[in-house]
Formats: C-alpha cells, sequence, structure tokens
C-alpha cells in the first residue's frame, strides 16, 4: 500500500533568529504554555513524548512516556527502574526525547543524559498519584511476559487487602528520571515544507550555541 498521497502544507507561524532567547528552557516553556492555552482535544496529552534508547546488543527502542516535571536542570518523567528502558538507561544513559505537537505544528528534540532523581523527589510524586496507579507500580512486572490480564487485577488486589487502607509504599524499583539536555531543536512547520529549525548545543562553558538547520 502506498500512501504518497497523504501531506499537507503547514502555516501555523514562523521562527526567527532574533526570537531565539539566551536559554532553551524558557523557549520550551513559551512554546509549551501556548500549546496548553490552545483549544485542545480531550484526548490530546500535551506533555507525551516520545522516548528513544538504546539497547546492549546495538539495537534501538522507543516509546511514549509521560513529562511530569522541567526546569533548568531537565526533563523529568517516571518509570519501572527494571523495565526495559530502565535497564536501557542503566547499560547507556544517553537517550533522546521527541514532542510532536500537530496542533500548533511544532516539534522538539531533545538529546541528553538521563540519571536517577533523589528518591525524595518520587516518593513526592508518587504521593500524588491515585492508589490505584500506586497500586499497580509495586506489582506490575514492567516489561515481562504475564499469562493474561486477570494476572495483574489478582496482584494489585491482593496488595490492596493486605495493606487495609495504609498508604501504598513507594516501591524502591520505581521513581524517576532527569534528562539533562545537551541538545534542544525547534522545528516549526513551514509552507512547502521550507521548516524553521533552531538548535541549542550546550558549550563547554554551559551557555548554549543557536544555529539554523536546514529543513
Amino acid at each position: 500500500m502506498t500512501i504518497h498521497h497523504l501531506r499537507r502544507d503547514y502555516r501555523f507561524g514562523s521562527l526567527t533568529r532574533e526570537q531565539m532567547p539566551e536559554d532553551p528552557i524558557s523557549l520550551f516553556q513559551t512554546w509549551f504554555d501556548q500549546l496548553r492555552s490552545t483549544d485542545l482535544p480531550e484526548w490530546f496529552e500535551p506533555n507525551a513524548m516520545s522516548l528513544a534508547t538504546a539497547k546492549p546488543d546495538g539495537g534501538a527502542a522507543c516509546r511514549i512516556v509521560l513529562l511530569k516535571e522541567f526546569d533548568e536542570r531537565g526533563f523529568t518523567f517516571f518509570t519501572n527502574y527494571l523495565s526495559a528502558k530502565g535497564e536501557q538507561i542503566d547499560s547507556d544513559p544517553r537517550v533522546a526525547l521527541g514532542f510532536f505537537w500537530p496542533i500548533i505544528e511544532r516539534q522538539i528534540r531533545i538529546e541528553g543524559i538521563a540519571t536517577k532523581v533523589d528518591p525524595s523527589l518520587s516518593e513526592k510524586y508518587f504521593r500524588s498519584r491515585p492508589r490505584s496507579s500506586q497500586l499497580s507500580a509495586n506489582v506490575s512486572p514492567q516489561s515481562q511476559v504475564i499469562a493474561d490480564e486477570s494476572t495483574l487485577t489478582k496482584l494489585v488486589d491482593q496488595l490492596d487487602s493486605e495493606l487495609q487502607g495504609a498508604d501504598v509504599p513507594c516501591p524502591e524499583h520505581w521513581g524517576g528520571y532527569r534528562v539533562r539536555p545537551d541538545l534542544i531543536e525547534f522545528w516549526q512547520g513551514r509552507p512547502s515544507r521550507l521548516h524553521d529549525r533552531f538548535r541549542y548545543l550546550r558549550r563547554d562553558d554551559g551557555h548554549w550555541q543557536v544555529d539554523r538547520l536546514g529543513p
């Protein structure tokens, strides 16, 4: 099946060098705020991002995770440390993140190093989650083969019964990773595929170099 005919022209806006601040995190904040102020459909998750990791055998893996915090230190998400992505990050902490916001015709690419956050931050976020999510985080053997859906339901029910209403403990195998960016690229769709692309590269002195890239 060919789908050569599937295309669209992007006409939402443009991006110039004069619009690029010294700090890419501030531009990410501006774009994220603009996205959230848009009339978004209910199904759209503005903080959804792709996470690419390297496999120990030389392959690559990619999946969608949810961004939960960002600041000048980096971009934070939470997961099971024993999952496939957790094992891959432990083996090679170099990762890539990707945001695609078609509603405002923008993409953001991020490359950097992922490190585990302080356990106190993981505990704080864990306490903000619904109890059902806390229970599943404890019992789910993420990325492992399971017999069927009822396996997870039984494990959740069993743990909930054992706790008898007490607080669900934050498991040691669950927590956050913060990605410290070394590269951030902002992409704004333009007509005729003449897209605007600007790349921030972190220099050795900690400051950012900004370059326009060909589309």
